[in-house]
């Protein structure tokens, strides 16, 4: 096959896609698709959840949410999409970014639903666990969520710290409860001691 036949993916073909098949209620059934792969495209998620193409951020918010439905992780790539095409993109940590939380009960019956910067929601729970990773030189923590299917969120600063506020030792551990399920942040004896 010669250079010229090769077809060379754009959003704008992958966005005509994605909305033929998002037609349906819901998200589309991306893990059951298997379309051939197309090539890289120049689309990258940067760590604040902006999504660019070409080097440009993408400004509609519609565009971009529909991207996000039809995005993939297989293994640590990361693809969109459609019953046509798959192609790879660039995800600079995780592709979606948790902006806000709402937390109903308390203790073991406490149940945290988190937002995403392109409105998915997702229950902490067994399924969709919070995890933290810790930077090993500063300590700094990154949280995260999963959202759906190997997808995670990152949940940003401010949701972040109001949700230590809901924060309890349990088993040797500072952490949450949601769910019914205990998610360890960082050992208790790590935490500096309490001024108050």
């Amino acid at each position: 096959m010669s250079a010229q036949n090769i077809v060379t993916p754009s959003a704008e073909g992958l966005a005509a896609s994605a909305r033929a098949a998002a037609k349906g209620k819901g998200l589309p059934p991306v893990h059951k698709w298997n379309p051939p792969f197309c090539g890289d495209l120049d689309m990258r998620i940067a760590r604040d959840g902006t999504w660019f193409y070409l080097g440009t951020p993408i400004g509609r918010f519609e565009l971009v949410k529909l991207f996000s439905t039809i995005l993939r992780r297989d293994g640590d790539d990361y693809f969109l999409v459609t019953p046509v095409e798959k192609v790879g993109i660039t995800v600079d940590d995780a592709p979606f970014v948790a902006t806000d939380f709402e937390a109903e009960g308390t203790g073991q019956e406490q149940v945290l639903t988190f937002q995403t910067h392109v409105g998915d929601f997702s229950v902490a729970s067994a399924d969709h666990p919070i995890r933290v990773e810790r930077d090993p030189d500063t300590g700094e923590p990154s949280p995260y969520v999963l959202v759906r299917a190997n997808l995670e969120a990152l949940i940003d600063r401010k949701s972040f710290y109001r949700i230590v506020e809901l924060g309890t030792h349990h088993e040797g551990w500072f952490g949450l409860w949601s769910s019914g399920t205990f998610f360890p942040i960082i050992p208790s004896d790590e935490l500096p001691p309490d001024e108050s």
